[in-house]
């Protein structure tokens, strides 16, 4: 079912359901677009799909002319109810009624979502752990949010940015103007792309992130001083940072992800 105003206003109409904000609903109302994001996620015959938070299936319709299985994960029992009828024809959507932070991500190769607002970063963090198997990801999200996704230095910047750069690749494909969803969220959202590099030490990245989140959580302090209380050693903190030629008062905002990967490496290595 193409999902667009119109068509939208009518299953509310019908149902009942009503837009939750605790959800961060919001539901995309311009079929173009629609397709045009599932297009980026470049499915072929063999990917094994996820989408997260379908709503009432803005993009899931695109799924139906392809072979793939795809599963389709909602936390409102509302929309998978709904789906569930929606789709009960069509064998390869597989409606999941689950919180996605709870799902188990890493058979996948292949994920999208039009992020719920108010749980974007952590569902894309646990996209990031757990997508063991993914290799490209096609995300929505507030423009906002996207700006910490991207960045590499400055106050947007912090952990989980330094995992998705040490992970892969992120891309802005496209901006989206409120009025394309209903209700219409304050701002516009971006439409980017996460290409996961297969070659990566993933085990080692994850132990960067766990680092950083230690690191950061005293922004404003120099990284000799998270360093040192991280590591409750002031020594290894001064030797690892002269080794890399590391100001000892530079701030963790400053510092590059793969400075913290070259970090993390000298004091596991020595």
């Amino acid at each position: 079912m193409i999902v667009d105003s119109k068509t939208l206003h009518n299953i509310l109409d019908e149902t009942g359901i009503v837009p939750d904000k605790n959800y961060g609903q919001n539901f995309l109302i311009n079929p173009e677009i629609a397709r045009r994001i599932v297009s980026i996620l470049d499915i072929r015959p063999t990917d094994k799909v996820l989408e997260i938070g379908p709503g009432v299936g803005s993009l899931t319709h695109f799924f139906t002319t392809l072979p793939n299985d795809v599963d389709v994960v909602d936390v409102d029992n509302n929309m998978t109810t709904l789906l569930s009828v929606i789709y009960s024809d069509d064998k390869n959507i597989h409606i999941i009624n689950k919180d996605a932070r709870q799902h188990d991500v890493s058979t996948y190769n292949k994920i999208i979502s039009n992020l719920p607002y108010n749980l974007t970063t952590e569902i894309l963090t646990h996209l990031m752990l757990g997508g063991t198997s993914v290799e490209r990801m096609v995300l929505t999200c507030e423009a906002e949010t996207f700006n910490h996704f991207v960045s590499t230095s400055g106050k947007d910047y912090g952990p989980v940015s330094i995992l998705i750069h040490l992970l892969g690749t992120i891309r802005k494909q496209f901006t989206i103007a409120p009025s394309n969803f209903y209700p219409s969220p304050k701002c516009e959202s971006v439409v980017f792309t996460i290409d996961v590099d297969k070659n990566v030490n993933r085990s080692e990245v994850v132990s960067v992130y766990e680092m950083t989140k230690s690191l950061f959580l005293n922004r404003r302090k120099t990284i000799y001083n998270n360093l040192k209380k991280y590591l409750n050693n002031d020594a290894l903190a001064t030797k690892t940072l002269n080794a890399l030629d590391i100001d000892p008062s530079t701030r963790p905002e400053q510092i590059s992800p793969n400075t913290f990967l070259d970090i993390y490496q000298k004091i596991i290595v020595g």
